[in-house]
């Protein structure tokens, strides 16, 4: 039944989709340009595109250069979506997860002395404030390839290589939030996991079909360390045997990371992206871990973030990853142009 009904929602969801893009171009929907430069890092795929690595990436870079940052983003899978949070002044982590989402907390703690966070539907409106109440010199705006209200100086889109067309049909029934001709509009493309991957060669080809000849820069996940959830002086090695659950959308590649760094997967488990863990869900998590043999578990530093205040009677460990970008004085230089 499932296979019947999505097609033709996907097929109302492009017209939908294509006519609200016509109505920005012609100007009956009206962008607004905030006072300070905008950065945009988005996709054309729902979730899992290493988006977030990037955003830190580009926030670190533009900080490390002097400028004070703010990072503007709705926050999936917040308590409230309709309430304004500041999750970061540039200095403080001021919310929870609960209330900030998963993605913007962990940011904010990365980021914590070096960019302000905001989850808000409205990125214009903290935007301004963030002008008003923090002195924002710039701004990185989070998933913000589709968020046409808000005019922006840079477009950059990530393109996961391990599956850069969604399936390549329209939401519901694929991943695409839009056409692959919509690269047109971005300014520069970052392909993704090029390490999980035998060859981008024909991807990059692609990409230049669709966006024309704008910059491609190559990148990788590149994991960093394994630590305590619980004490994060505490770090594992492989080979281990481990039961490693996730709650990301990309789990694929969060399993093939582990796999890479040696250790032994006894057990791996995926849960809905932005996925609210309970004290249920993680016992039973550990009683299937201990009858495949495991010895701890492990997962990403997302789902950490929502994990540390419930018990563990199993050692858990969190995978700590960064974006390595191929050519990165030449991204940097077109970020640091446009600011």
């Amino acid at each position: 039944m499932k296979s019947f009904v999505l097609p033709p929602l996907s097929i109302l969801y492009g017209a939908v989709t294509r006519t609200r893009l016509s109505l920005y171009r012609r100007g009956t929907f009206h962008t607004t340009k905030l006072d300070r430069p905008v950065i945009s890092i988005g996709n054309i795929t729902t979730g899992g595109t290493g988006k977030t690595p990037l955003v830190e990436w580009v926030a670190k870079t533009i900080a490390a250069h002097g400028k004070k940052v703010c990072i503007l983003t709705r926050g999936y899978g917040r308590k409230d979506p309709h309430l304004q949070v500041i999750v970061s002044d540039g200095y403080d982590v001021l919310a929870s997860p609960a209330e900030a989402g998963d993605e913007p907390y962990l940011l904010a703690t990365k980021l914590a002395g070096k960019a302000a966070v905001i989850s808000s539907a409205d990125r214009i409106a903290a935007g301004q404030e963030a002008i008003k109440d923090f002195g924002a010199e710039c701004f990185v705006l989070d998933d913000g390839f589709q968020h046409l209200r808000l005019a922006r100086d840079l477009n950059i889109v990530t393109i996961d290589a391990t599956n850069p067309w969604g399936g390549g049909s329209l939401l519901p029934f694929g991943r695409l939030r839009e056409k692959p001709e919509g690269l047109s509009r971005a300014d520069c493309v970052v392909i993704t996991r090029c390490d999980q991957v035998d060859s981008v060669d024909a991807l990059r080809e692609e990409i230049l079909r669709l966006a024309g000849e704008r910059p491609i820069f190559k990148s990788q996940m590149r994991p960093l360390r394994v630590s305590s959830l619980k004490n994060p002086s505490g770090t594992l090695a492989p080979p281990a045997r481990v039961a490693a659950f996730c709650a990301v959308g990309n789990p694929y590649s969060f399993f093939e990371n582990l796999r890479g760094l040696g250790f032994e997967l006894a057990l791996q488990k995926s849960f809905p992206d932005h996925h609210v863990y309970s004290q249920d869900e993680i016992d039973s998590l550990i009683q299937s871990a201990k009858e495949t043999g495991a010895t701890s578990l492990i997962t990403t530093a997302k789902d950490a973030v929502k994990l540390r205040t419930l018990s563990f009677s199993m050692p858990c460990y969190v995978l700590n990853i960064e974006i390595s970008i191929e050519n990165s004085a030449a991204f940097t230089r077109m970020i640091m142009e446009n600011l």
